[in-house]
């Protein structure tokens, strides 16, 4: 038990350094002199940066991803703390179902953003905002990183799901 409870708590802790790393970095769309995100465009040549604002096309949607894919995170490791809290507070043969609760809605968050710029990417790499052509580009690490989260937090939420406290 002592294993797999080890196996379970290093699983959740890469699940959120995966929608950690693929929030913050700057890969979900990559050429070869440009990579951009949901945050900002950078060209790699000058090392220059333009945050991503309203006067792009397609910006709400680009809020739309920022904001799950925060909320993922958050609630990653929120189901972390509950799952650590029940972990002392839960009866011998109860089941872990509020943290895989939480899991599985960091799941579906990271599914609505993933999804949201897997379908809009077209309309957003065409803005005027960009001072370069981002249209020819490719999708990055960062971007398949946060598909990578999505299986691993719906694993991690159906563990907890079949997860009972034992001896």
């Amino acid at each position: 038990m002592l294993i797999l409870l080890a196996f379970i708590i290093v699983f959740h802790i890469t699940s959120a350094a995966l929608l950690f790393i693929s929030t913050i970095d700057n890969a979900w769309w990559v050429g070869d002199n440009f990579s951009t995100d949901v945050w900002r465009m950078c060209a790699t040549n000058t090392s220059t940066c333009t945050a991503i604002t309203d006067e792009f096309n397609e910006y709400q949607s680009i809020q739309a991803v920022q904001a799950a894919m925060i909320l993922s995170t958050i609630l990653c490791c929120v189901a972390f703390l509950v799952f650590i809290l029940q972990l002392f507070r839960l009866k011998q043969g109860e089941r872990f179902v509020l943290t895989s609760i939480i899991q599985l809605l960091s799941c579906l968050c990271v599914m609505i953003a993933a999804s949201i710029y897997t379908d809009r990417h077209e309309e957003l790499h065409q803005s005027h905002g960009y001072r370069m052509q981002v249209s020819k580009g490719q999708y990055g690490y960062s971007f398949v990183l946060a598909w990578i989260a999505f299986a691993f937090t719906l694993i991690s939420g159906v563990m907890y799901l079949v997860l009972r406290k034992r001896k």
